[in-house]
């Protein structure tokens, strides 16, 4: 055959195996899209039922939907009580406290924390029923007045399904990671009818830094779209709220939006530390923890009983903010009443996402201070909805260190990607402000701090370096005439601390090398002394390094056959010794640069 056909014919395999890769690895990312898509209709159907047939139908509360929602079924006329409002957030949590705990108590709080937490220290690994469990808690928290948002369950469901498709099809745990992220991405894109949000946000949520796990995000994306399309065809097209058609004007009005940056970050610090600090409240009562989510839900009840507006999602009073429909006092009971709902019914160990009452929670103190700047510069403020829009992502980047997928998270949810710039002044300035805190505890800072990268940055950071860099390291050693008797080498070894030898010829030049294990056998051999030459002990067959070689090379030949110091020739004669090179010193070469890395990351 020519070469040139043979070539030809070998190019097209190449092609052939390379399209069956990418369609065997787009098949798995829409399958992951269409479960996650699946799961948040079905999560959705019975957020929408739990919601009519316990707080409608028996307490007689009906909270507003936003624009993009509609009920399933039509309102009761069951007039509200607020004692059942108090006593049904304790029920709900008594039923999810028992599922949970008696099942898959990693089910517990907020479910993205877990998935982040499974993404970085177990190789991606949720167990099965986690998902289905998380489902059913959580839709039977939120729909009997827990506050929580829907992103934890559905984050799980997807990544549940993700994990338990690539432990199926025997992947590794770097697949099965990626895999997972993806399921986060699709469930998060769907249930807020956000896919590029969806699939940003599981690749950046991932790190305190702002960094992106890069080979996530065309997965999720994937899986995203997928998901968000099945879920639409159900739920119909469009964003999840309505709003104006608001646009960014007069650059006087980013005075108002930095004030409003630094309202955010205070108000996220007190969300974060209530949150925490009723979660570890609960932790230390001593009481089992299949009862703890119920005392929660008691908590909740009680502020629910004097704030039913506090009380389940609250998307819908986010919308009315949006219209300039709510009042100042009525809008700062919304955002502190909801950082104790909130804190009681998760922290507790109820279950339930934060991503949602953040979105509540920044909105409406974005519509307090967009409503206070409005009366004092009524020529510079639009419209003071416009600061609810840009609340509702400054807040979230606040708590969550997620600056990027959350601006596009916000513009997307509310279709107002004319506020891009205000929100991207507000974002960037409440993620620096507030590094220090998260909602999300499971976060890394970076790549580097995260188990999942290790073995990776292991090889990339000795890649990078060569052997040449560490010349200052590499040894002067004795060297052994080959002629040497082994009586005269007795007489050296005795006086020095070295432990490989290589040996030399008359020019110089290195013909072998041996270590002090090698001359066990003639040491305690009598009589051969003076007939033994150090060229019968050494060993020709030696395993060197150069100036040129990078230090992953040079720590494999270290392994290769359990030594601890390499001769370091020259690249153009391998013959002439430089010095040896102890793995010691190139360890501990690798650990200095990784502190210089970490330092540069602080």
């Amino acid at each position: 055959m020519p070469p040139l056909l043979k070539n030809a014919l070998a190019s097209i395999h190449f092609q052939k195996e390379s399209y069956a890769y990418a369609g065997k690895w787009f098949f798995y990312f829409v399958l992951i899209g269409v479960i996650a898509g699946t799961g948040s209709i079905v999560f959705h159907y019975m957020c929408q039922l739990g919601i009519h047939f316990f707080m409608d139908m028996i307490a007689g509360y009906r909270p507003p939907a936003p624009a993009g929602e509609h009920h399933l079924l039509h309102p009761t006329n069951t007039p509200l009580s607020r004692w059942l409002l108090l006593i049904l957030p304790a029920a709900g949590g008594l039923f999810s406290g028992w599922l949970v705990y008696t099942f898959a108590p990693e089910a517990e709080g907020h479910g993205t924390d877990a998935a982040i937490d499974a993404y970085h220290n177990r190789g991606g690994f949720i167990r099965n029923r986690v998902p289905v469990i998380k489902t059913i808690a959580s839709a039977v928290t939120l729909t009997t007045g827990g506050s929580g948002g829907r992103e934890g369950p559905i984050a799980q469901i997807g990544a549940g399904f993700g994990s338990f498709l690539a432990t199926r099809l025997g992947l590794s745990d770097r697949e099965r990671r990626i895999m997972m992220a993806a399921g986060i991405g699709a469930g998060v894109g769907s249930i807020f009818r956000a896919p590029l949000a969806g699939a940003l946000f599981s690749a950046e949520v991932l790190y305190r830094d702002p960094e992106f796990e890069s080979e996530v995000i065309i997965p999720a994306g994937i899986s995203s779209v997928v998901a968000y399309c099945i879920f639409c065809l159900v739920f119909g097209w469009g964003s999840l709220f309505d709003a104006p058609y608001f646009k960014f004007r007069n650059p006087l009005e980013l005075g108002p939006y930095l004030v409003l940056a630094f309202v955010l970050v205070a108000l996220g610090i007190v969300y974060i530390k209530a949150f925490y600090g009723i979660t570890a409240l609960f932790k230390r009562i001593p009481i089992p923890n299949h009862v703890k989510p119920a005392i929660g839900g008691l908590c909740t009840g009680i502020i629910g009983f004097f704030l039913p507006h506090t009380l389940a999602f609250g998307y819908g009073f986010a919308q009315k903010a949006i219209f300039n429909e709510l009042t100042i006092p009525f809008l700062l009971t919304l955002a502190f009443g909801k950082i104790m709902t909130t804190s009681f019914s998760i922290g507790s160990g109820g279950s339930g996402g934060v991503f949602g009452p953040s979105v509540v929670i920044g909105g409406a103190m974005g519509g307090v201070v967009g409503r206070v700047f409005d009366g004092i510069m009524p020529g510079v403020i639009d419209d003071p909805g416009t600061f609810v829009i840009v609340g509702m992502a400054g807040f979230f980047t606040a708590v969550s260190n997620t600056p990027i997928s959350t601006i596009i998270f916000v513009s997307e949810m509310t279709n107002s990607y004319h506020l891009l710039l205000p929100s991207l002044l507000v974002c960037s300035v409440a993620y620096l402000a507030s590094q220090r805190w998260t909602i999300y505890v499971k976060q890394v800072k970076n790549k580097v701090a995260s188990p999942a990268h290790t073995g990776e940055f292991f090889v990339d950071i000795l890649q990078t370096f060569r052997v040449s860099d560490l010349m200052h390291l590499v040894r002067k050693v004795n060297l052994i005439p080959q002629g040497m008797t082994f009586e005269e080498f007795k007489h050296f070894f005795s006086e020095t601390k070295q432990h490989y030898f290589p040996v030399m010829d008359a020019q110089g030049r290195m013909v072998g090398i041996f270590s002090s294990t090698d001359i066990r056998g003639v040491l305690f051999s009598d009589g051969i002394e003076h007939l033994v030459r150090m060229k019968d002990i050494c060993t020709s067959d030696i395993i060197v390094s150069t100036p040129a070689d990078d230090l992953n090379s040079v720590l494999q030949k270290f392994t290769e056959k359990n030594i601890d110091s390499l001769p370091v020739v020259r690249d153009d004669d391998r013959a002439v010794l430089i010095g040896m090179l102890n793995r010691r010193e190139v360890i501990a070469f690798y650990n200095e640069k990784i502190a210089e890395m970490k330092k540069g990351k602080e």
